[in-house]
């Protein structure tokens, strides 16, 4: 059973159908541990964002099975909007930092990716450091469209799907055959 239950981790729901409403997009680096807290300040004030939340199963101490929701990119929250939005988001006392993002289309395609691929349910893994192999694009299957970099880990080979300007992303298998190269 979960600690708390899964949060949202964006507003609004259909966001990236909307990306071209919003004026502005930022990379909002938030003090630590405080990403959850940021995102329900953002939600009451009505402000989008994008800031992925995956479940994390562990053991606790007394041998029980738990469950959590933790952010994918650590600190890191996606915002949205107009300059009075950016001033009301400085105002929850959660950040530290700010950089605003001047390649939109790019942003919103790397984040549609990201969402998609969490939303599918597959099993991915967290890529912290990337180590970027040959840019490939998917051919078929659900994923078809997706642009990234193969990486081969353990005998598999995975489609690394990041966020260009934070390096960070998440890897899935994917079948060799489904790739092309670009």
């Amino acid at each position: 059973m979960p600690i708390l239950g899964k949060e949202n981790d964006i507003h609004p729901e259909d966001l990236f159908d909307r990306s071209e409403e919003y004026e502005s997009a930022w990379l909002f680096y938030i003090l630590s541990r405080r990403e959850k807290e940021f995102m329900r300040q953002l939600y009451a004030l009505k402000i989008a964002f994008f800031g992925p939340t995956i479940e994390k199963k562990y053991r606790s101490p007394n041998g029980r099975f738990r469950t959590s929701y933790v952010p994918l990119f650590s600190n890191y929250v996606f915002v949205f909007g107009n300059e009075d939005q950016r001033y009301s988001t400085m105002t929850t006392n959660c950040v530290s930092r700010y950089t605003e993002i001047q390649d939109r289309p790019r942003l919103f395609k790397d984040l549609c990716q990201v969402h998609q691929v969490l939303s599918s349910g597959v099993a991915i893994t967290q890529e912290q450091k990337l180590s970027t192999g040959d840019p490939v694009v998917v051919k078929n299957g659900p994923f078809k469209g997706f642009e990234g970099h193969v990486v081969r880990r353990e005998n598999q080979t995975r489609l690394l799907v990041y966020v260009k300007f934070i390096e960070q992303g998440v890897s899935m298998e994917i079948d060799e055959s489904q790739l092309q190269g670009i």
